[in-house]
This record gives C-alpha cells, sequence and structure tokens, in this order.
C-alpha cells in the first residue's frame, strides 16, 4: 500500500537500460474502476504533448523509484481517447469534499492509499471537524471531480488510523492465497482429505465474524447473503460449497 504522495515525484527508471524515463508528475485516477490506470511523466523533452505510462506496465513502486521494463512502456495520450479523457475529468480525490448519499457533508480527504501492484484505491484519510479517519474505498459509490459520494453508512465504517487498511488488505491477500491453494475437484480426488480441510479452516478463520459490504449473488444472480450480514461458520460453509469464486467475493467485500 502506498500513499499518493509517496508515488508523486518519484524517479521512473527503465530496467532495460537504467536509464530514468521522467518523474512521476500526477497520478490519473479512473473513477468507475476506483483506481490508478495512469501515471503522467514529467520530463523536460515532453513539452508539445502529455506522455504517461499506463500502471499494468509499472514493475515496482519502492521508495526511491518506480521501475518499468523499458522506455517502451510510455504512451502518448493524445493517441489513446480513452486515457486522454480520464486525464480530462481531472479526478484528484485529494482535497476533495466527502458527502453522503443523503447529502451529509463528512469532511475532506486529505490523502488516498494505492495498490502497488493493482493500482486499486484501497481506501482514503479524511479530515473530520474533529478528528482523522480512515474510510476503505468500498463505502465510496462517487468518486466525482468536485464530490467523492459514500454511502449513508460509511460512518460505521470509520477506522481509527490508516494502519487498518493495510490490515484489511492484508487479510484480504490471506484469503485470496488461501482460495489459490484451495485445488480443482479433479486434482483435490489425489490429494489427502485433511490437507483440503484445513485449508478452508483457515478461510472461516479469516472471515468468521467479519461484516459483508455489500449483497453476495450465486452464479445464477440470486442472492444468497445480504449487506450486513455478520459472517458465521456455516454460512462460510455454504459459500465454500458454492464454488472459490463465492469465498473471492466475500473476502473482498468484508469489514471487521
Amino acid at each position: 500500500m502506498k500513499k499518493s504522495t509517496q508515488i508523486s515525484g518519484l524517479p521512473i527508471i527503465s530496467i532495460l537500460d537504467g536509464n530514468q524515463v521522467g518523474k512521476v508528475k500526477s497520478l490519473v485516477i479512473n473513477p468507475d474502476k476506483g483506481s490508478v490506470d495512469f501515471l503522467t511523466i514529467e520530463h523536460e523533452d515532453f513539452q508539445v504533448s502529455v506522455k504517461a505510462i499506463p500502471f499494468k506496465k509499472v514493475v515496482g513502486i519502492g521508495e526511491y523509484a518506480v521501475t518499468v521494463d523499458s522506455e517502451s512502456a510510455v504512451i502518448d495520450l493524445n493517441e489513446i481517447p480513452i486515457a486522454n479523457q480520464l486525464v480530462n475529468k481531472k479526478i484528484k480525490i485529494t482535497n476533495t469534499k466527502v458527502m453522503t448519499r443523503k447529502g451529509e457533508l463528512l469532511g475532506e480527504v486529505i490523502e488516498y492509499f494505492v495498490d502497488q501492484d493493482s493500482g486499486h484505491i484501497l481506501g482514503m484519510q479524511l479530515k473530520l471537524t474533529d478528528k482523522e479517519v480512515a474510510l476503505s474505498s468500498e463505502s465510496v459509490v462517487t468518486f466525482g471531480k468536485d464530490i467523492i459520494i459514500v454511502k449513508e453508512d460509511a460512518t460505521s465504517f470509520f477506522l481509527n488510523s490508516v494502519d487498518e487498511l493495510e490490515e484489511k488488505e492484508v487479510a484480504s491477500a490471506e484469503i485470496a492465497d488461501l482460495i489459490a491453494e484451495i485445488p480443482t475437484a479433479q486434482v483435490a480426488s489425489s490429494m489427502e482429505d485433511e490437507e483440503v480441510r484445513a485449508l478452508k479452516e483457515k478461510q472461516i478463520e479469516l472471515l468468521v465474524g467479519k461484516t459483508l459490504t455489500k449483497d453476495v449473488y450465486d452464479k445464477n444472480g440470486n442472492i444468497i447473503f445480504h449487506e450486513g450480514t455478520i459472517l458465521t461458520t456455516e454460512q462460510i460453509q455454504k459459500a465454500q460449497e458454492e464454488g472459490p469464486g463465492i469465498i473471492v467475493e466475500l473476502s473482498m467485500n468484508v469489514e471487521a
């Protein structure tokens, strides 16, 4: 997890030749996906057009630099209409007011946090009238240019510190890793039942008692778990029977 301010201004280094491509000028937000899709580049040679790097081309974001495989990762935004549209939307998040769907003004964003691997916006740090809190992006309805709209019950999901956002990310990653380890039916038949059981028990341990932040549907579009449900062992076992996809849905949409 990286603060937006930890990314802005970093040198961009080509791994192929060790050259500096430029510096990160800005983070281009995709409001529909809730992610950083591009990093625009500041470079003295790029005066006429706006150059950028698609986030998916980023190899790593370290303390001292952003790395890419080579300078071929750089694109001209004027040649990519969708990218150019995102830049023109000017979604900045920081210093933007936060309001509920019913018009209650909660505060202002002073920082936001990005998954350095996927570009997904994990959450924000808000300044309220009397304190600062963190809020997961799961509560966001709309990332707007002037106002960020959140769910009516967003205040119920305020976190005391941004560290809790990272803990939530780690917990989701642990569950995802466990899901990846659950074998397909064909492979499972050749494994010891105890090993599979142990993996499923670990999933239950990580999810039990967590609260769902959205409705979860089965593959036929029928709702099986409602938003606000506090997950029990039996419900998690039911999700496991439905398949790995449902467990993924649960793990990505829970609050402690």
